[in-house]
């Protein structure tokens, strides 16, 4: 008997081809379930003969695009995902609108900048403009600079500047070089006594509603007119200008104006205010200055000064070209950039905005910055999700001209392709019921070998301790059995992943809440071959206890903004759900002694990577990444991404 039931269970380990009647065991998408082969292609074509039908009754009143849609619809998605070919990294740089980019100014070597300003922290916007500058450098064989946009005092912490260099190199990029914009503070005020002495700079002491006025008043009812203070002599803006930078002017009271076009029809041509005075020390150069350039007049310069060759900004920043080559061709500086822009990356669902981000870590609606169900980058790493997978989303969505605002249901799925060909699978049960499997006593610790992946022999595998006590997830578990029900229920037998047939044949409940407590179980294993495998977990201490916590949209809405009493008032009150007394198997252990696993992007070395690179498949359920919150005594779990596409994103 003994070594019947061993051969049998060697027989039902996953990935064991050469067993003889071995199950290969899939993935039913429709119910989560791992069934055999057979089983899976039985509700296929069940399914598929329904979607036919349904589809024969849309045919006449669809459209050809509807027609499409609805042929694609009855096609299993993992079909239509095998025919999706790899995506080359590089292939936004070969063609399309920065192939384009690069043909206006075909020089060598290629220099480029990502210059953020360290008043906030980055968002998934952000990934893109980073690929993209030090992807188009490195493409070209280039350099790209890291350069903090540090003009505004008032804004900027140290925290800021920490956690963009960060996450610039958890996406795996090495700047050339950081620097700073104060870097050239000296440069940008002798370079801003050049503008007055050529007569196109000027010292104003307007106030807002005057400066409205000159710009053509309410929605441009009025004629523009240029300020008075314009006509002062270069002598009597050098004397104020200099009496600025001496602190004889308090904020506001004073401002240098470039002297552009007042009568050009780009607002970015209406001198524009070039430095301004502030009453803040700066984090770098102490209290050596109390007046600060803005950025229109300190980019371009910086840009020129570090010999930028190409400067890719977004589209917001399109009318500010003309004013960004007017200052330099002013000057006249050495090295002219070429400025291009393309359009920003965003996320429906969510807020980017840092006024609101800031609003909803204070009022505790979210954990704090990094909160999984943010899209601060800080929030998105903690969450699990890779860099590279990241990167891998960009590189699918492109490069061009337009805005993009694309539905967190194809981030996610971009992000499940790449988990679903890289990392490990383990079994993870959420909500945890004992089985006792009550004639499994000889074959108590019996370690079962079961592959980290059953594609990929590379991955190795790991030994699982079979125990006459295991866990099965309670939504495994049925009172009483149902012809559509394919687990386990009084009398019906169903399969131990990598392990034994077990078949229920008792259960008991808490009289009090009604709950199931414990289930009595038989082996199995002489019977018909189960339709279905469930997951488990042994009951020794090679299991480990933790906290799941599993993440849905923070807001109801793909447009929060435009919600009804504004997006607070459009916060999901289930955006998070909480499994205190999970149990995953032994294979974690060695998942996070191999972590960053896969190496990929910035975690190559794990020096930019933290818990969250310890990332895992839980058969079933999800993929998961370990939280920061984990302690020695406690772990705790993030949910990346669902095994499929939650429909209520459909």
């Amino acid at each position: 008997m003994a070594d019947a039931v061993t051969d049998a269970a060697a027989k039902l380990q996953l990935g064991d081809a050469g067993a003889d009647n071995a199950p290969k065991l899939q993935l039913d998408e429709e119910t989560g379930e791992m069934v055999s082969k057979g089983e899976l292609k039985k509700r296929l074509a069940k399914r598929a003969k329904k979607a036919s039908k349904e589809k024969n009754k849309e045919e006449k009143k669809n459209t050809p695009s509807d027609l499409k849609a609805a042929q694609d619809a009855a096609t299993p998605k993992k079909a239509r995902e095998k025919t999706e070919e790899t995506l080359d990294p590089d292939s936004m740089f070969k063609s399309g609108f920065l192939a384009e980019v690069y043909k206006e100014r075909p020089v060598k070597p290629v220099m480029t900048r990502f210059p953020p300003e360290p008043n906030g922290f980055l968002h998934i916007g952000h990934a893109k403009a980073i690929a993209v500058n030090f992807g188009f450098a490195k493409y070209h064989g280039g350099h790209c600079y890291l350069r903090f946009d540090d003009t505004n005092p008032e804004a900027e912490e140290e925290i800021y500047f920490t956690a963009i260099e960060s996450m610039v190199r958890w996406l795996g990029f090495d700047p050339y070089k950081i620097t700073y914009s104060s870097d050239n503070f000296d440069r940008l005020y002798e370079t801003a006594e050049k503008l007055i002495t050529l007569g196109k700079a000027y010292v104003c002491h307007c106030g807002d509603d005057d400066l409205k006025l000159q710009r053509g008043g309410e929605k441009g009812a009025s004629p523009r007119f240029r300020c008075a203070h314009a006509d002062q002599s270069v002598e009597e803006n050098i004397k104020k200008f200099r009496g600025m930078r001496d602190g004889e002017y308090k904020p506001r009271e004073a401002f240098l104006r470039m002297k552009q076009d007042i009568t050009d029809g780009n607002p970015q041509m209406w001198d524009l205010a070039a430095y301004r005075v502030l009453d803040k020390p700066h984090h770098r150069t102490g209290s050596k200055w109390v007046i600060y350039p803005t950025y229109d007049f300190t980019h371009c310069l910086c840009d020129a000064f570090e010999g930028i060759t190409h400067s890719l900004c977004t589209t917001e920043f399109f009318l500010s070209r003309t004013s960004y080559e007017w200052l330099n061709d002013t000057v006249e500086v050495e090295h002219k950039p070429m400025q291009r822009e393309y359009g920003r990356l965003s996320i429906s669902g969510a807020v980017l905005s840092k006024r609101k981000l800031k609003e909803l870590v204070d009022k505790k609606y979210v954990r704090g910055w990094d909160d999984p169900r943010l899209y601060t980058l800080i929030a998105v790493r903690r969450r699990g999700i890779p860099p590279a997978a990241i990167l891998e989303f960009v590189s699918e969505l492109g490069v061009t001209t337009t805005n993009s605002i694309i539905q967190s249901a194809r981030f996610e799925q971009t992000i499940r392709r790449y988990l679903e060909r890289t990392v490990p699978r383990l079994m993870l049960v959420l909500d945890p019921v004992p089985v006792v499997i009550e004639d499994a006593g000889e074959f108590e610790g019996t370690e079962l070998t079961v592959p980290f992946s059953p594609k990929n022999p590379a991955m190795g595998d790991h030994k699982i301790k079979f125990t006459k006590t295991v866990y099965i997830d309670r939504s495994d578990f049925r009172e009483v059995d149902s012809k559509e029900f394919y687990r386990l229920a009084p009398g019906k037998s169903v399969g131990l992943l990598g392990a034994y047939v077990i078949k229920a044949t008792s259960f008991t409940k808490n009289p009090e809440t009604g709950k199931v407590t414990e289930i009595r179980a038989v082996l199995d294993n002489e019977g018909k071959k189960p339709k279905t495998f469930i997951q488990w977990v042994s009951a020794d201490s090679t299991s480990r206890k933790c906290e799941v916590r599993i993440h849905h949209q923070l807001f109801l809405s793909e447009n929060p903004q435009a919600a009804e009493g504004g997006y607070l008032s459009d916060i999901n009150p289930n955006s998070e759900e909480v499994y205190p007394d999970a149990i995953v198997e032994s294979g974690f252990d060695e998942a996070k002694r191999r972590a960053p696993w896969p190496e990929a992007a910035g975690e190559t070395d794990g020096t930019h990577s933290g818990p969250e690179s310890v990332r895992f498949q839980a058969m079933r359920v999800g993929y998961f990444a370990m939280d920061s919150d984990s302690t020695e005594d406690k772990i705790v779990l993030n949910r990346i991404v669902s095994l499929k596409e939650d429909k209520e994103k459909n």
